[in-house]
């Protein structure tokens, strides 16, 4: 079936097709990749997109040795495939298997490990910095992509390689903000002959000849520069990229291989930093996903035809929180949303369709975003910022300085807070605890179920001050929703269970899988009290420290970094009180990064889930006999 694709181990085995066989090899390699995806799920649409261009760009330059970062990721599957990855590929973003994003530990063709976007320029100009420092030959090439263009740093990254002059070449896959509508015949031929040999041969002749002129040579050099640049602007969107400092070429159609193949050849001759502007086409060959590309950006595996129709699982907390901010948002109109590029991921598409003035998308820009939710604040409206956990470290300081220092009340909504499942380690939520509760002036909560979670967000937008509330990726328990929203009291956990032996201290995600722990030791006769925390910040002191007196035996169960996440909060509190005869043992992520696999998977491996809780809670208990009463911290 694949009688090209089958042949290629690496990126020599890709060298020795002929010209006309990509072609063909680019249909075989989408083929692959709808049979791979539909299976594995993953990233499909921009991955359909940037065939041609990884194919060319592999034929072109000399991956390992020339360095091609991939900004993201989201574009990478045919470079994975094409270096050496064609046979595990069935494996990508399981449990064990490879991973949906370039990384470095993989392999060597992945220059760069990426899962956060933006950074591929950055990246790129320090490796071609280093190359000229070390007086390497090789070439670097970024890779990126026009929506990770929006990202602050992008332009960071731009502004610094215009000033250095560094040869560097990024290439921008424009597949989906149209900045530009110039692509057809006639810009993909002034692109080639503008970057070709005998084209900059001649200029740089007719400059020499024109600038020698006596008297007007200068004058005459000025104007036909202008000239040249005129006819550029008027045929090219480069202007911006040349006033950072680079040679702009483009755009050019990005799914013909010949034209590619052509300009990559003559932009590898080039010195300095060039940006190449290539337009293709998110899902392309695949026509749903050519229409819907927003709805094959990322799928999941798809089920046998003959597969048995399965119960329809409860609503996601995403869901649940879109819907209440929809509810929310109907009854006031200060209530306003803000999202960095992810209105379907999200839950916020609703918000926006119902109140398109009060929704803004700031692009893949979390620091602007924030800062500009600081800014609505102060006028008195109610901004609700909902971003992924992991992609919240990106605007730390905007949090602390922006919104904390000022006692701005702005509503942080952290979706895919812990373990999120195949994405892997760039993607778990897996340090918002330990990096937000240390700030001032910040209340950190996390609900129990997706009822909890529709009274904490009302809680927090009404509470006057800065919130964070962080809910887990996934369908919800199947809880009943309350018809009315309530709000809850700052600081206060509740008491689920009681018993004797020990406490078993629970948030957000982790309260249920307690409490199936606590009926497991109850049947071995252990009785455990389970609390829900509710708040990590502030954390309910005297709730805690009644248990501890009960029991003497804590046991903190979160699904964050057990270093200085809710764990270390609970232990604080003891040691504040001076409770030096209480145990204490912490169940969290330990310090390590977790790598991809299933939510129930991960959980297990790292004795999360309700089984494990309880083997770990026996294990302390019968280690409890010969110990003196001292505070006692098990990892």
């Amino acid at each position: 079936m694949y009688k090209l694709l089958n042949k290629i181990n690496g990126p020599h085995d890709l060298k020795a097709l002929a010209p006309e066989e990509l072609i063909p090899l680019a249909d075989e390699m989408r083929a692959f990749l709808l049979e791979t995806v539909a299976k594995t799920g993953g990233h499909l649409a921009s991955n359909l997109g940037s065939v041609e261009l990884s194919i060319a760009l592999h034929y072109c330059f000399d991956s390992p040795s020339d360095k091609i970062i991939w900004d993201v990721g989201h574009q990478a599957y045919t470079h994975k495939i094409l270096t050496g990855r064609r046979e595990s590929f069935h494996t990508q973003r399981c449990y064990k298997g490879i991973s949906g994003f370039p990384k470095r530990s993989e392999s060597p063709h992945d220059a760069f490990g990426v899962g956060h976007s933006s950074t591929s320029i950055s990246a790129g100009l320090g490796m071609a910095v280093a190359h000229g420092l070390n007086d390497d030959q090789s070439r670097v090439i970024s890779v990126i992509g026009d929506g990770s263009l929006t990202g602050g740093m992008a332009f960071e990254a731009l502004n610094q390689a215009g000033h250095l002059r560094k040869n560097l070449i990024v290439v921008l896959n424009d597949n989906e903000m149209s900045i530009s509508k110039n692509v057809g015949a006639l810009s993909s031929f002034i692109s080639r002959k503008m970057t070709g040999g005998y084209y900059r041969s001649l200029k740089k002749e007719m400059e020499g000849l024109i600038a020698n002129i006596p008297a007007i040579g200068g004058n005459i050099l000025h104007f036909a520069k202008k000239a040249e640049n005129s006819l550029k602007g008027f045929l090219t969107p480069g202007t911006l990229f040349e006033a950072l400092g680079f040679e702009y070429v483009g755009p050019i159609a990005g799914h013909d291989l010949p034209v590619l193949l052509g300009v990559l050849e003559n932009v590898k001759q080039l010195e300095g930093p060039i940006l190449l502007h290539v337009m293709t086409k998110k899902g392309k060959g695949y026509p749903p996903a050519e229409s819907m590309p927003d709805k094959f950006h990322g799928v999941a595996p798809s089920k046998p035809a003959s597969a048995s129709p399965t119960k329809q699982p409860p609503p996601s907390y995403t869901t649940v929180f879109g819907e209440t901010m929809v509810k929310l948002g109907t009854e006031d109109p200060k209530i306003v949303a803000i999202t960095a590029a992810m209105p379907d991921g999200t839950g916020l598409t609703p918000f926006a369709e119902r109140f398109p003035e009060r929704f803004f998308d700031v692009g893949i820009a979390e620091q602007h975003g924030l800062t500009f939710a600081a800014g609505l604040a102060v006028e008195g409206f109610r901004p609700v910022a909902a971003i992924y956990s992991t992609f919240t470290q990106r605007a730390y300081d905007q949090v602390f300085h922006d919104i904390c220092l000022q006692k701005l009340p702005v509503t942080l909504a952290l979706d895919r807070a812990g373990l999120v499942g195949d994405d892997g380690p760039t993607h778990h939520g897996a340090f918002d605890i330990s990096y937000l509760r240390h700030l001032p002036e910040l209340t950190v909560m996390a609900p129990k179920d997706e009822n909890e979670l529709q009274h904490m967000l009302k809680t927090a937008i009404y509470s006057g001050r800065p919130i964070s509330v962080r809910y887990p990726r996934g369908a919800g328990y199947g809880i009943p929703l309350d018809a009315e929203l309530k709000q809850l009291e700052i600081g206060k956990g509740e008491i689920l269970v009681e018993g004797n032996d020990l406490t078993l201290v629970a948030v957000g995600s982790t309260v249920y899988p307690a409490l199936e722990a606590a009926a497991l030791l109850k049947q071995k006769g252990i009785f455990a009290s389970v609390v829900n925390a509710r708040f990590i910040k502030p954390i309910d002191s005297a709730l805690i420290l009644s248990q501890a007196r009960r029991t003497g035996c804590i046991v903190t169960v979160e699904e964050n970094a057990l270093l200085g996440g809710f764990g270390s909060a609970v232990l604080e509190v003891l040691s504040d009180a001076g409770m030096a005869g209480v145990r204490v043992k912490r169940i969290g992520l330990p310090d390590q990064f977790i790598e991809q696999g299933s939510q129930s998977q991960l959980r297990a491996d790292l004795g999360l889930d309700g089984a494990g809780i309880a083997a770990t809670c026996e294990t302390f208990l019968t280690s409890r006999s010969g110990l003196a009463p001292q505070l006692t911290v098990v990892k």
